[in-house]
């Protein structure tokens, strides 16, 4: 595996995003040919069937999604070395419009970039916090940072760090409604809607021991920002799915306590750019110190032991 060209794995992740080698190619400004060569020569590398061809499209076996989430770290290891070499040389001078969500963008986002900013001051950012989807094409966004999938195939993910949703209440409404024992019970339960930017409203998925499970949940109080429906919770309106990172403190003080604590929902956080300005060095930059802060230090997103 130490022989394997960075640029094959970059090719492999686009391809899976995709479904498509002419995507892909698309994607990377090469031809479809170009990129069934390189996954063949991927798999004879790896020893190991990564595709399922048809003539429309092309899925992962099952050694592809294993190989698909090394090559992703690989890419990332790669990436911050790379961006170390880099940051001695280039020179950003210049803006890097960023859009964040409310939590995530006030409480990590902003304080991660004001450090940015004091170890490269020709750098310029425009940090928007917006509760909604956001075009990145359209709003003239470089970066958006994202919580959960990312369902744009023209768009180029970066993971930035591990994230989970879990689901939790007081103390208080769990008191006077009972706690839920199953996936089931939630239906029966008041819980706190969050229309989150890509979420489909209504609707929890969660993953445990038995595998993914969809539950249809309602209640009486239904909100786009996120804090608001903390605040709902914190007052005993009900049950909310909220990631881990956001109510770590509120969980350590016991003004909120886990419910169905085998359950979660994976909620990684990822910074999006289009294919045009992956290649910025300024856009480059901002996204590898968002990386590294999100993931270690004063801002680090915390996550359920």
């Amino acid at each position: 595996m130490n022989n394997i060209p960075p640029q094959d794995l970059r090719v492999l992740i686009h391809a899976a995003r995709r479904a498509s080698f002419a995507a892909a190619a698309d994607d990377l400004g090469s031809s479809p040919a170009y990129v069934s060569k390189r996954i063949a020569m991927l798999e004879d590398a790896l020893g190991a069937k990564l595709f399922l061809r048809t003539t429309r499209r092309v899925a992962l076996t099952e050694r592809g999604e294993l190989i698909l989430s090394w090559a992703q770290r690989v890419l990332d290891a790669y990436d911050q070395v790379d961006g170390a070499l880099e940051e001695i040389r280039a020179d950003y001078g210049g803006i890097v419009r960023i859009a964040a969500s409310s939590g995530l963008g006030r409480n990590h986002v902003a304080p991660v970039l004001s450090d940015l900013i004091k170890a490269h001051p020709e750098l310029e950012i425009d940090l928007k916090i917006v509760d909604r989807s956001v075009d990145l094409v359209e709003e003239e966004i470089d970066i958006d940072v994202r919580i959960g999938d990312i369902r744009e195939p023209h768009l180029v993910p970066h993971h930035l760090a591990a994230g989970q949703r879990i689901l939790c209440a007081a103390p208080e409404y769990l008191r006077r409604r009972g706690e839920p024992a199953t996936l089931a019970d939630l239906g029966r339960h008041s819980c706190l809607l969050i229309r989150e930017r890509n979420e489909t409203f209504g609707r929890w998925s969660l993953q445990g021991q038995d595998g993914t499970r969809n539950v249809r949940v309602k209640g009486s109080l239904a909100s786009n920002h996120g804090d608001v429906v903390r605040q709902w919770a914190l007052a005993g309106h009900g049950i909310m799915l909220r990631s881990y990172w956001d109510i770590a403190e509120n969980l350590k003080s016991g003004e909120l306590v886990r419910v169905l604590p085998t359950l979660l929902q994976p909620a990684d956080i990822w910074a999006v750019t289009k294919i045009r300005s992956e290649n910025s060095s300024r856009t480059r930059l901002c996204i590898r110190h968002l990386r590294a802060r999100l993931r270690s230090g004063p801002y680090a997103l915390e996550s359920p032991a």
